[in-house]
């Protein structure tokens, strides 16, 4: 049931919302205090706590398409308290300061909520959790270590539930049990990023759109219309990162894939339960995650056709037939009495991912450059985080404040190395997802709590470990 599918058009949510009024492009040359590359969360939100920390400070966000085009507009949703490469942090500068940045991430899920209240941001937001399920032996053994593992970092308030807790709360066919965190909500998230942008010009913040950035370098932010000067000039582009002169290498950008269906019945409800809202993810290899609208559909994801050769991204979120199939065989497979459910709209976005799947908040005292990202797919609630971790460097840079706890946690000021040139990149990521499907799939046969080593083979070869 995919032949009227609405397929791209940016997103599901752009959809459902509309899209937004158009920002004049960039007039000519201009100066600034602080200069601000990419209007998606990162870039919002860092302006956003800037101007409300220091409203002398002229800062302008210099957008390619328009605030939200990217990743902020296509996600799935999920305002949670994941952290792409905490474990390496820990490995790299102890446990301490990875609980440290485990709690800050904590913490962010409930600022980004109060915000939003603040601001008069209605984003259908509901604070339902995260449940992620387990649905094999192998799955459940991950389940179980993945809790423990969250319990040594402080999250005191996680719950781990059997098969019969677990179709208490969502009834996925096959899972033996679940994780629940409180740490999550469900999001829109093109109303939140609208009320964002809306917030920061409130606050008298220039946003320009329709301005691709071609080059940064110390001091300028190089556009089609002209040259944005500033002493400070921030990077916030995460899976479009690859497009910005020398930037080719740097963030891998990764393309991830969701369908929404139409709006379910009352009786379909009822058949599934999800009562709680929560955002649902699985303990796969090559995971899906997905929420309960609010206006009654499952919007859910996966990665599909996970990189284009040369770094290249997709245009305007058009999805490849396969993959609107194959995230439909995952609903259906996960709640066989939607089999004859419509799939309404499929679309798709990318991600940044750095070499060692870390991300980071860096600025460079040096030469006024700064950036933020690799979020890795968790980025709906560590934008905000890299956001007022980039507005404590600046004002700590320029004398306006000192240290903080949050330019003392250990992803500030991480560096990585580069990925490998094509076609390396291409065969390695393709080689990767394959290998991981290849573990779900064995995983499912095999019915023993080893996990396959398949699996691991591909950790070591993405460098995820």
């Amino acid at each position: 049931m995919t032949s009227t599918v609405v397929n791209g058009g940016i997103s599901f949510w752009y959809a459902d919302d509309g899209l937004p009024a158009a920002r004049e492009p960039l007039p000519g040359d201009a100066t600034a205090d602080v200069v601000i590359v990419g209007g998606g969360y990162t870039g919002l939100w860092t302006a956003y706590y800037l101007k409300k920390a220091a409203p002398f400070l002229r800062i302008t966000v210099l957008e390619q398409k328009f605030c939200g085009y990217g990743a902020s507009g296509r996600n799935g949703g999920w305002l949670y308290n994941g952290i792409a490469g905490r474990d390496r942090y820990a490995k790299l500068y102890g446990r301490d300061a990875a609980v440290r940045l485990q709690k800050a991430m904590n913490d962010t899920v409930a600022e980004v909520v109060r915000v939003a209240a603040e601001e008069g941001i209605d984003a259908d937001i509901v604070r339902g959790g995260v449940l992620e399920v387990a649905r094999t032996p192998a799955q459940l053994a991950r389940l179980r270590a993945f809790h423990e593992q969250e319990l040594s970092y402080g999250e005191k308030d996680r719950e781990l539930y059997g098969a019969r807790e677990t179709a208490e709360r969502i009834r996925v066919a096959d899972a033996v049990g679940s994780a629940w965190t409180p740490h999550g909500a469900r999001v829109h998230p093109v109303k939140l990023v609208k009320g964002l942008a809306a917030a920061v010009e409130a606050l008298g913040v220039t946003v320009h759109e329709s301005t691709p950035v071609t080059e940064i370098r110390a001091g300028h932010a190089v556009t089609p219309y002209g040259t944005v000067r500033a002493s400070y000039v921030l990077r916030c582009t995460e899976g479009f990162t690859a497009s910005l002169k020398g930037q080719r290498r740097t963030w891998l950008p990764m393309n991830s894939s969701m369908v929404a269906t139409e709006p379910l019945s009352e009786e379909q409800w009822a058949a599934i339960g999800w009562a709680g809202r929560e955002t649902l993810g699985d303990m796969a290899h090559a995971y899906m995650y997905a929420q309960r609208t609010a206006d009654g559909r499952i919007a859910l994801g996966g990665r599909g056709v996970p990189y284009r050769f040369g770094s290249r991204t997709d245009n305007d979120g058009r999805t490849q037939r396969e993959t609107v199939e194959a995230l439909r065989g995952i609903l259906v497979d996960f709640f066989p009495a939607l089999a004859g459910v419509r799939i309404a709209h499929a679309w798709s976005g990318v991600l940044g991912v750095p070499r060692d799947w870390c991300a980071s908040v860096t600025l460079d005292r040096a030469t006024g450059l700064g950036w933020a990202g690799g979020y890795v797919g968790s980025g709906v609630a560590t934008a905000n985080l890299a956001g007022r971790t980039l507005c404590d460097l600046v004002q700590q840079d320029s004398g306006q404040a000192g240290a903080t706890d949050l330019t003392g946690l250990p992803w500030v000021g991480h560096r990585v190395r580069k990925w490998e040139p094509e076609p390396l990149r291409w065969l390695g990521v393709h080689g990767m997802y394959a290998t991981y499907r290849s573990a779900d799939r064995r995983e499912r046969v095999s019915h023993s709590m080893a996990p396959s080593r398949l699996a691991r083979l591909a950790d070591r070869v993405a460098g995820r470990h």
